[in-house]
């Protein structure tokens, strides 16, 4: 990924939190065969200093065994994102040189995946998953609200995937590279169209 210094962002608990934020990411392998990707739900944890993403895949698609014949994988995450108009710039008034851009955050992640067809694995795999994300409803579903038989049926067509990320790159376009006057355009810009995310990543990133 192409990245100018000012856009990058090196605390690796800041990146984890985007991908816990947006775990929807791109599974990409490549291997002789060619490239597959996939979107996956990710769930990310971290382990003596090593970060770790978990997924699963349907038996069904061919990925996994990509994966298994030992692909190189990367995974790409993609927080909030913004198409910027120059007409925020306090520069477009002053000389009019400036053009629209996109702001956005993501993170890409690079490591050694395995796969796994084990129950036991995947049946905790689905439970943290659905957890992570039933979390805070008023009537959580539960992996035991449905019958037995059915779920270990749908276990059955279905593989799981761990990564151990060996590097994580982090991408925060948010208008660092324009001058004062023009970040502060652009925070009342976005503040002004309910941009709330982008808005703070700017003030944060931008020192406002």
């Amino acid at each position: 990924m192409y990245l100018p210094a000012q856009f990058a962002e090196t605390d690796e608990d800041v990146m984890r939190a985007l991908i816990t934020a947006h775990p929807l990411g791109l599974l990409v392998s490549a291997s002789e065969a060619g490239v597959q990707a996939n979107p996956l739900p990710f769930l990310v944890s971290v382990d003596n200093g090593v970060t770790r993403l978990r997924a699963h895949l349907a038996r069904a698609n061919p990925q996994w065994r990509h994966i298994n014949e030992g692909a190189s994988v990367l995974a790409v995450f993609q927080g909030v994102d913004t198409y910027i108009t120059p007409s925020w710039y306090q520069s477009k008034t002053e000389h009019g040189k400036v053009v629209p851009t996109w702001n956005y955050a993501m993170v890409q992640a690079r490591g050694t995946a395995t796969v796994t067809p084990d129950p036991d694995w995947l049946s905790s795999q689905v439970e943290d998953l659905t957890g992570r994300h039933e979390a805070g409803r008023t009537d959580p579903w539960k992996v035991g609200d449905a019958p037995e038989r059915f779920i270990e049926t749908q276990l059955r067509g279905i593989v799981g995937v761990e990564i151990t990320v060996s590097a994580m790159v982090g991408k925060w376009k948010v208008s660092q590279n324009r001058a004062e006057a023009d970040r502060k355009g652009v925070h009342a810009g976005l503040s002004g169209e309910g941009a709330a995310e982008m808005a703070e990543l700017v003030r944060r990133y931008g020192g406002l």
